[in-house]
């Protein structure tokens, strides 16, 4: 295949970058959009799970620190762009680890693409609302694949400083609207703590649908052990920005949600929650309330910026894990070099041919962009990475019980088994009622479902195989770690 050819533009020698731990938390914090979590998923939740969003939000947040914890203290032994692929494999086992890693590759991949459709749907919108621009939806997904293109042949530094300034804007426009909210008073009602109490969090008759959006708003939480190999100072950087991120991410998405509530009152807000016709734009009704057009018109179009830094975050991660799986033999070695800035391109050109197939075959057929391309894609890519994170959890505790490294029995065995149990509760949530995110019942389901749990199987048994059929090269994988 010559895409995969090396050339002497090309080299194997590893990922080159200077990113420094700010940078990796715009990469993880972008790849979680904050934004259009606030925007898209506050509606939702309230309308299926009830008052509680805000709580299990704080919830998820602190189960990702007792993750992050262990997670952390293993970033100093183990450096792979292949982040938890490396993680399993040496926590758990190399079968494990491969599993691991066609879970990962395949649900990052699925979401990257999700968010074209989704930057075509709302960019449609927000061309037609605030320019008066009729243009197809493909266009602007069409921009993004030039926008991601760009980008993805540079380090990843570059990148960093794009998903930094995208990033400040979108949290620039929720915090404008949580203090607007705040100094008019919101609806006049006092403020309430009942979304963060434990009945309406962990007893409400919709508690699984809570944790559905919870553990689905921090997506791309790795994103901190997937740039360990291009960070400044990998041993201080990663772990930084992991707690960085997760702490902003938990408070930010707490204090909003809850904020926004308090802007129609409780009763208010389940009342627009629960009326089909403006349910879904929970959200922008509060800024159009609270900030006027020019507020509301403006979150629209950082809501579509937003799904752009998410969607350079998610890709870049996506042609690291190609990288690493590459490098690794596990996919063609092709994959697994880097062009002359330290990039993986390879990987990006891959993924930049299949989101175009994609775009491209939605398009000509008149598929929804919405409804028939980015949600099925993106309810799956959750589903999976959701599973493959419960696995580095596990992973973290099964490296450190034989040998803690001097460390603590608490952060490298106990709060990593926290974070694992709960992360399973999480998988098990989002199985039991994808249907929220899907839009869709029955055996449909089952099909986004199924493809993590089998690849984590095939994984295995493919490992297991080489391990008897190619010791030698069984034996060599994960050789390249830092």
């Amino acid at each position: 295949m010559a895409l995969l050819e090396v050339d002497p533009s090309s080299t194997s020698s590893g990922l080159r970058g200077n990113v420094g731990w700010v940078g990796i938390v715009f990469f993880v914090v972008a790849a979680a959009a904050p934004l259009t979590v606030v925007f898209g998923s506050l509606p939702p939740a309230l309308t299926f799970g009830g008052i509680g969003i805000p709580g299990a939000m704080l919830v998820a947040g602190i189960v990702l620190i007792f993750f992050a914890v262990g997670f952390t203290a293993m970033s100093r032994y183990v450096k792979n762009a292949g982040a938890f692929y490396a993680y399993a494999s040496r926590g758990i086992g190399k079968p494990v680890g491969i599993g691991v890693a066609l879970v990962a590759v395949i649900s990052y991949a699925a979401l990257s693409i999700a968010f074209y459709g989704l930057i075509g749907f709302f960019g449609n919108i927000a061309g037609s609302q605030v320019f008066g621009l009729d243009l197809p939806w493909w266009v602007y997904s069409g921009v993004a694949l030039i926008v991601v293109f760009l980008l993805s042949r540079r380090q990843v530094d570059v990148g960093a400083k794009v998903l930094g300034t995208l990033l400040t804007l979108e949290v620039l426009i929720v915090v404008a609207l949580m203090i607007s909210i705040i100094v008019q008073g919101g609806s006049g009602e006092a403020f309430s703590f009942a979304p963060f109490s434990f009945d309406n969090v962990f007893l409400a008759p919709g508690v699984g649908v809570l944790f559905v959006f919870a553990f689905g708003a921090y997506l791309g939480f790795e994103a901190t052990a997937v740039y360990s190999e291009e960070a400044q100072d990998a041993e201080r950087s990663v772990p930084r920005a992991t707690y960085v991120a997760v702490a902003f991410l938990a408070i930010f998405y707490a204090l909003s949600f809850a904020v926004i509530i308090y802007g129609f009152g409780i009763e208010g807000s389940l009342a627009i929650a629960s009326d089909p016709e403006s349910a879904q734009f929970l959200t922008a009704i509060s800024a159009t309330t609270y900030l006027g057009d020019l507020g509301a018109n403006a979150m629209l179009i950082l809501v579509v910026t937003s799904f752009l830094a998410c969607l350079i975050s998610f890709h870049n991660a996506t042609a690291r894990y190609l990288f690493a799986m590459g490098r690794e033999g596990l996919l063609p070695r092709g994959l697994g070099t880097v062009n002359k800035h330290g990039a993986p391109w390879r990987g990006s050109v891959v993924l930049l041919v299949l989101a175009f197939v994609v775009v491209l075959i939605t398009a000509v057929t008149g598929t929804d962009p919405y409804f028939g391309m980015a949600i099925w894609a993106y309810s799956g890519g959750v589903a999976g990475l959701v599973l493959v994170q419960a696995a580095a959890a596990y992973a973290v505790f099964g490296y450190f019980r034989k040998d803690r490294h001097g460390h603590g029995i608490f952060r490298v065995l106990i709060a990593p088994l926290l974070g694992a149990i709960g992360l399973t509760i999480g998988w098990i949530f989002i199985v039991l009622n994808l249907n929220v995110l899907s839009g869709t019942d029955g055996a449909a389901n089952l099909w986004l479902i199924l493809p993590g749990p089998a690849l984590l199987v095939i994984g295995v048994i493919w490992g297991l195989m080489m391990k008897r059929n190619s010791p030698s090269r069984y034996q060599d994988l994960l050789s390249a770690d830092s």
